[in-house]
């Protein structure tokens, strides 16, 4: 006669319990912790958004829409920058109260935080066999503590939009060979010209059907906005593109890219264009050559990350707000981390060091570079080591990373779940 199952332990479901309080107040301690950063940038008081809804407002009136400026205490001056497809996409914000459409803008904001923080984590959680609800509520947490969504949250800006097109187009539809891949792309393009990068990205990674319906949607777009505003279009096109200190002083701390750093150490509070140029040249060709590789490796979002850091990097001017690039980095490396084996010296060195380097990269975007600190007005220059560290921390972890950041090569099948470790420890292996 068999004999009967041993019932499973008392202390299994006592362990489950505790481990369920732990977790409840894992997340209580996040969401209570997670106003104080935000405090210091309420001081933006929705800046940006303050902007784009008066431009509108001037718009409507009948005025030449890149003619609207607004004085503004660090940059002197500051105006409607954004391609004419972003202004038709912002001129209906222009018909409601201001409260309205930044309530509107914040919770849009919050909602394509929470989306593409799940794309990002779900699938370590189910490689891991992770909590998944308890990992992802505090992944969304600490994205929102990030300082580049604090600054998007607070200035009112759209970038969660835009990452949220790149997103789904480069995770999802370009590697499934959808024929409609390359869309997001050309519209995020279409919107702002940070998101051109991406194209480029495509085309290196031999990706030619959606790099051309990336640029064919873009032109589409493009022409549309034409279509209703020709005059300002011809102006933005022809003359305010080519304008860069319209977006802002290169040389303020919060232009992270190196361009600023380089005016930051200059005497005229401007870099040399010609150095600039091909520092940027050869920083986009090998952060492009890397991302080619993890494409043709099957690692999309590794191939996207270091495409996002060389537009940061490359571009004259990169706000903190433009800077959501850390946080999938930071996701590649803690999967990294728990893909290799430390049960090996090699493996948990390995480990060690990629979660090491993963909390070099996420304290620095969550303490914040310009939250806690005010840089003033006046231009000073990067003249001792440490200053110069504090002050290009994004562009040299960009930079770090671009050169580091493991491309991964995993299997399709989950790895062992814990359920079978357990039954492994106590019935042994017998497979």
């Amino acid at each position: 006669m068999p004999a009967e199952p041993a019932a499973p332990p008392a202390v299994a479901r006592d362990d489950a319990g505790a481990r369920t309080v732990r977790r409840v107040v894992a997340v209580l301690a996040l969401v209570a912790i997670l106003p104080a950063p935000y405090l210091r940038n309420l001081r933006h008081d929705y800046y940006d958004q303050k902007i784009y809804m008066s431009a509108m407002d001037w718009w409507a009136a009948g005025h030449p829409l890149y003619d609207y400026v607004q004085p503004d205490r660090v940059q002197g001056a500051l105006y409607f920058t954004y391609p004419p497809f972003a202004a038709l996409l912002l001129a209906p914000f222009g018909y409601l109260r201001l409260g309205v459409a930044i309530a509107a803008f914040a919770v849009l904001t919050v909602a394509a935080v929470v989306v593409t923080t799940r794309w990002l984590v779900l699938p370590v959680l189910r490689r891991y066999d992770l909590p998944r609800v308890f990992g992802l509520t505090v992944a969304v947490l600490l994205v929102l503590a990030v300082e580049s969504t604090r600054e998007t949250i607070t200035l009112g800006q759209i970038n969660m939009l835009l990452v949220m097109l790149v997103l789904g187009d480069l995770l999802f539809a370009v590697p499934q060979g959808r024929r409609w891949a390359g869309v997001g792309v050309g519209l995020a393009a279409a919107l702002k010209l940070f998101p051109g990068i991406f194209v480029l990205y495509l085309l290196a990674a031999r990706k030619w059907r959606a790099a051309a319906v990336a640029a064919a949607t873009a032109a589409v777009a493009t022409l549309l906005a034409a279509a209703v505003a020709p005059g300002d279009s011809w102006r933005f096109w022809t003359h305010e593109l080519w304008v860069t200190d319209r977006v802002g002083r290169p040389d303020y701390t919060g232009n992270q890219s190196l361009f600023g750093l380089l005016s930051r150490l200059a005497a005229s509070a401007e870099a040399d264009r010609l150095l600039w140029l091909l520092l940027a040249l050869a920083v986009a060709a090998f952060g492009l050559w890397r991302a080619a590789r993890a494409a043709r490796a099957g690692d999309a979002l590794v191939g996207l990350t270091l495409t996002g850091l060389v537009g940061g990097l490359v571009s004259p001017i990169t706000w903190i707000h433009h800077l959501y690039w850390f946080i999938p980095a930071v996701v590649v490396l803690v999967d990294a981390a728990l893909d290799a084996d430390p049960a090996t010296p090699a493996g948990a060195r390995r480990r060690g060091g990629l979660f090491a380097l993963a909390a070099a990269v996420g304290l620095p975007i969550v303490y914040g570079l310009v939250t806690f600190q005010d840089w003033g007005t006046a231009v000073v220059h990067t003249d001792d080591p440490v200053d110069f560290v504090v002050r290009n921390v994004y562009v040299l972890l960009s930079l770090l990373l671009l050169a580091v950041l493991p491309i991964r090569h995993h299997r399709d099948e989950p790895r062992i779940t814990r359920t079978e470790r357990t039954h492994l420890a106590t019935n042994g292996d017998q497979r």
